[in-house]
């Protein structure tokens, strides 16, 4: 039974990740309720390599259909994995609990921006200028990079908000970019994980399956339905990035 729930939940974090990303809010959280017993590390690796392949598929399916600016991809996607590896490194150092409050309060304010502004990354309008756009999109591929090792939940859905807001992107390319960035980001720390035997394949194996279909569905449908129907799902995950930020913080406090 354990399986069949996980697998299910495999699928929804696919369809929600490959939209906007947050799919890990999903997934993981499920895996650590219905295997308890399981270390830290196999959670993460075994998950790790099913995301990681469903976010491929989700990759090739906006490659297809949406126009990618490729230079935008390699810039951010360097940096990123770069920065990542940095944010792992400190948040040996720092606990993640001294940051989080803040976070909150920016997530929450991207959820309020993205609510009133209607017409907000529904088509593109580039604030930048053009000899100057591999810059911010190395910066924002490095600050997520961090975010991304330091924290974690989020991560795909900041991304887009980054290419949407600061350079002007629509949320169909900015979440083409995104799960193209965030491939080279997961495979970059699936290395380790299958390294270090962390992978638990007979788990990983049907989750992947059912990721990749949620995957499938979910980038076919925002190509589909396009900017308007992602902006509708990207609030609802910035609201459950929100509580899951809110009731981390409540937590500290108690311990």
């Amino acid at each position: 039974m354990e399986l069949y729930l996980l697998c299910f939940f495999a699928f929804l974090a696919g369809f929600i990740d490959s939209i906007v990303g947050g799919g890990g809010l999903v997934q993981v959280p499920a895996f650590f309720v219905l295997y308890p017993q399981l270390l830290v590390p196999n959670i993460i690796g075994t998950n790790r390599l099913a995301s990681a392949v469903g976010t491929s598929v989700a990759a090739w399916n906006y490659a297809r259909s949406v126009r990618i600016p490729w230079k935008t991809v390699l810039w951010a996607g360097v940096s990123a994995a770069v920065f990542s590896y940095l944010g792992a490194t400190v948040q040996s150092l720092l606990p993640s609990s001294v940051l989080k409050p803040i976070i909150l309060v920016l997530i929450v304010a991207i959820a309020v921006y993205t609510y009133k502004k209607k017409d907000f990354g529904q088509k593109e309008h580039f604030h930048i200028a053009p000899e100057r756009l591999s810059w911010w999109a190395a910066g924002i591929g490095a600050t997520l990079g961090f975010y991304n090792g330091f924290i974690g939940p989020g991560t795909g859905s900041l991304l887009v908000f980054g290419f949407v807001s600061v350079i002007g992107y629509s949320f169909l390319t900015s979440s083409a970019i995104s799960k193209i960035v965030n491939v080279v980001a997961d495979v970059s720390s699936l290395i380790f994980f299958l390294a270090n035997k962390y992978v638990l394949f007979h788990l990983a194996l049907p989750m992947m399956v059912c990721n990749v279909a949620g995957s499938y569905v979910g980038s076919r449908m925002a190509v589909l339905r396009g900017n308007e129907f992602i902006r509708k799902v990207f609030l609802v995950v910035v609201a459950g990035i929100v509580l899951r930020f809110a009731w981390d913080v409540v937590m500290s406090f108690r311990h």
